[in-house]
């Protein structure tokens, strides 16, 4: 995400706060809160999956993803 869309995030927060909003600027600012949560969340899944377990014996081995029980 660039600078400049997380900048108009905070100009639209700070707006919201003092004066309010109009329909079009509540709709731009939850297009760029969701393209900041996808980016924050890419960010980390990628970080995620390049990360390793060291055991007690120095073996390295890939991170797994949790099954989840439905």
């Amino acid at each position: 995400m660039k600078q400049e869309q997380i900048d108009r995030i905070n100009e639209l927060a700070r707006k919201a706060r003092f004066v309010g909003l109009t329909e079009a600027e509540e709709q731009e600012r939850a297009v760029l809160r969701r393209a900041y949560i996808d980016s924050v969340l890419g960010n980390l899944k990628g970080q995620l999956d390049n990360t390793y377990l060291v055991d007690e014996q120095g073996n390295k081995r890939k991170l797994k993803k949790k099954e989840t029980e439905d």
